[in-house]
């Protein structure tokens, strides 16, 4: 194993989009990228712009780095089944779903390595209010924000509505992918993010533990 290879979806169109998203994805899972450089391991996030693009990407990156750990960072869009099973079994449910959903074919890969974010990325950004109501500031509407404990439960469309509705009146304006995501991301609380979405824990405790196995 030489690095650790995390092809995302989302980043926009232009270099520096997927640059801006590559450092807010960086500081969100900054603790595993640490262990990562302490065993001397490479770490990269690679925004790839849209998930048919993430998909090729990984792919890619299957067939020709072989020796790296790539893994496949993709939006469900739809509600996935509870992943009762944690660790162990949620990768078969994360294969299955894409497998149907986008007619991917992920047969040649190592199913643990398939993650799902929730819905939407933006999911993750809304599991931490305290964390958007200091970037946001005055006029911020916390009681806006979904409020189910569960997030990934919480529809695309609804997540969407609900933190454009929290953020309107705010001085940095209606959340907006490109400008602000990637701030987020360095600002949210990941253990608060883990709490309410399971796969983002499911996510950060497969890497970490791949990371210890590394000797």
């Amino acid at each position: 194993m030489t690095e650790i290879a995390i092809y995302a979806e989302g980043g926009g169109d232009t270099t520096e989009q997927k640059a801006q998203l590559r450092q807010g994805f960086d500081g969100l899972l900054c603790n595993s990228k640490s262990s990562a450089r302490a065993k001397r391991l490479g770490w990269k996030v690679v925004p790839c712009g849209g998930r048919q693009a993430a998909y090729d990407a990984f792919i890619n990156a299957v067939h020709s780095n072989p020796a790296a750990v790539n893994v496949l960072l993709v939006d469900s869009e739809t509600l996935v089944k509870a992943n009762a099973g944690g660790v162990t079994q949620d990768p078969a449910v994360c294969v299955a779903h894409l497998t149907q959903q986008d007619n991917w074919n992920l047969r040649e890969v190592q199913a643990e390595r398939v993650h799902l974010m929730a819905q939407c990325m933006e999911t993750w950004i809304v599991a931490d209010p305290a964390a958007l109501e200091k970037f946001y500031g005055k006029k911020f509407a916390s009681k806006d924000l979904p409020s189910r404990i569960l997030l990934e439960e919480e529809p695309k469309r609804d997540v969407y509505d609900k933190l454009a509705k929290a953020t309107r009146e705010t001085q940095k304006g209606e959340y907006h992918e490109i400008r602000h995501a990637s701030q987020l991301l360095q600002k949210i609380d990941p253990t608060k993010v883990a709490q309410r979405c399971p796969r983002f824990a499911i996510l950060t405790c497969w890497l970490d533990g791949t990371i210890e196995a590394c000797r």
